[in-house]
């Protein structure tokens, strides 16, 4: 094995070990990391949740034997600061230079401003040899949400919906169960995994009483966010079994429903409109450091978000049945555009084939 096919089969590694972090480590960006001396993994670690190590001190605490001359293989820009939370912990930077590392392929670095760089520099001026670049696009990928965040300075937002070829997604009767079959239906399921909330609006919750986890075990469930400008939320709602609930509401609220949600510990944001304004409603999440939401509707909400243009990614099921109807209800409401080309378009677009049914998933920038 060559030197280059090497490099990409010990990145490799550290990107699959990154993801095992998947749910978990929100707001911050997943990060895998492998040590290697003459050819040989002597340690590996991840990120494996907030506020616990990064990758780096992660695998260099697992190292099966000294780690001076090895080259280390990580997924993101090491830290140059001190981080955090319970605790000063040493910056990665100084941990790498102190063990004995000599070199560092790095994939990618660090779109957060206070990064941006400077963690390699510091590398560099500690007479440490870097690379970057390696698997930069799947690393990219890899925290897409996190990188967009930082870039954008707003959360990631997903849409999620599953129809039939006509675009219903549920009868006149209002009956949707189930319009795509169980392949597609795990699969969606497991989307939530990937985003640090998801998002949807009352009528939702009155019609089928959703539970909104990932119900797997070793996953974390997403923050669950409803969208309720009166609070007509039934307490004994699913989404409400504990308080990892963020419910968006408005003046037009009932009081003692507010007080009541308050003081079970649910997290309550009243807007002073007659309706939830969406781009205030992001602003609120980034100062919660909500870095990636994933809306599963119903229609009247995936058409604001539409309507508004602050969709990034649509993961669009599809089953071969035909509902029809005018009274069928639809998968997305709102205002809609006024001409063909104002549509919104999707790029890069892939495609997953559940047996008979088809997912799109496509970005919109």
């Amino acid at each position: 094995m060559n030197t280059n096919l090497k490099d990409h089969f010990f990145m490799k590694i550290a990107l699959r070990l990154a993801k095992k972090g998947i749910s978990w480590t929100n707001p911050h960006p997943m990060v895998g990391s492998v040590i290697v001396i003459n050819g040989k993994i002597v340690a590996r670690g991840y990120h494996r949740r907030f506020s616990t190590d990064h990758a780096e001190m992660e695998a260099l605490k697992h190292a099966t034997e000294g780690v001076g001359g090895a080259t280390m293989y990580v997924t993101l820009e090491p830290c140059h600061l001190p981080y955090d939370l319970s605790g000063p912990r040493i910056p990665c930077v100084t941990i790498i230079r102190q063990a004995g590392i000599k070199k560092v392929h790095i994939a990618m670095l660090d779109s957060n401003p206070e990064v941006a760089g400077r963690g390699r520099i510091a590398l560099e001026k500690a007479g440490i040899q870097t690379t970057l670049g390696l698997l930069q696009e799947e690393a990219l990928h890899l925290n897409e949400a996190y990188h967009h965040f930082m870039t954008k300075g707003r959360p990631f937002v997903a849409a999620t919906f599953s129809t039939s070829l006509d675009g219903k997604i549920a009868t006149r009767t209002d009956d949707s169960k189930w319009i795509t079959n169980q392949q597609a239906r795990n699969y969606a399921r497991s989307l939530r995994g990937r985003y640090q909330a998801i998002l949807i609006g009352i009528n939702t919750v009155l019609r089928d009483d959703p539970h909104l986890g990932i119900r797997v075990k070793g996953k974390k469930d997403p923050l669950r966010i409803i969208l309720d400008s009166t609070l007509k939320i039934p307490s004994t709602s699913k989404v409400l079994r504990d308080t990892n609930v963020l419910i968006a509401t408005t003046k037009k609220a009932n009081k003692e429903k507010m007080k009541v949600l308050v003081d079970k510990g649910i997290t309550v944001i009243l807007f002073d409109e007659q309706g939830i304004p969406l781009s205030k409603l992001l602003k609120e999440f980034k100062k919660r450091k909500i870095i990636s939401v994933l809306v599963e509707g119903g229609g009247s909400v995936l058409g604001s978000f539409l309507d508004e243009r602050i969709i990034d990614k649509v993961y669009a099921f599809h089953s071969p049945i035909l509902i029809g109807g005018e009274k069928a209800v639809s998968a997305i409401k709102g205002e809609g555009v006024v001409a063909i080309n104002d549509a919104l378009k999707l790029k890069n677009v892939t495609f997953k084939r559940f047996d008979d049914n088809l997912l799109t998933i496509g970005y919109t920038n």
